[in-house]
């Protein structure tokens, strides 16, 4: 399985952190609107990814939830038309919530730079380093993204946004 060294920030300014991105020397991906389908799974994460645009994919990953740098083993699949597979995994596992964004793409080297706009939550600055030479370059990269885009450790984000939307729903309950 395949794997990536993750972390995600909240940022205030998208316009910030794009400036920051373009400085390092990143490459434009591409501005996605996305919607991520969660299902309750008894273990990792099971989502069907909708892209505008392009092929949708039903994604599978696994990682520890605490705030840094994470990895994450993960599957994608591709699907065409997820209206049926998506009907299937509700009837199956059931909904755990669906997570709404627009995501500017940026590469740099063998990394995913994400500024994500996520509808309920916010602005987020996430990036996905492949391991593909080892985790200690792995590692090394992102240490550099760190410095590159000037992080501040109390704006690391523990968990995947499906995790921080459930519990903005749970505090509105009370």
């Amino acid at each position: 399985m395949p794997s990536n060294l993750e972390l995600k920030i909240r940022t205030a300014s998208i316009r910030h952190a794009s400036s920051l991105v373009f400085k390092l020397g990143a490459r434009r991906g591409g501005v996605l609107a996305q919607t991520d389908t969660y299902y309750r799974s008894p273990s990792g994460r099971l989502k069907v990814r909708e892209t505008q645009g392009k092929r949708s994919e039903l994604i599978y990953y696994h990682r520890r939830n605490f705030k840094g740098n994470r990895y994450s083993d993960y599957r994608c699949i591709p699907i065409e038309g997820p209206g049926e597979m998506k009907r299937l995994l509700a009837d199956l596992l059931g909904v755990l919530c669906v997570v709404k964004k627009e995501r500017r793409l940026f590469l740099y080297k063998n990394s995913r730079i994400h500024l994500d706009t996520v509808q309920g939550l916010g602005n987020f600055l996430e990036f996905e380093v492949l391991v593909t030479n080892g985790k200690r370059q792995a590692r090394t990269l992102m240490k550099e993204l760190w410095k590159a885009l000037e992080i501040r450790k109390n704006a690391v984000v523990a968990g995947s946004y499906s995790d921080l939307l459930q519990r903005a729903g749970d505090r509105k309950k009370f």
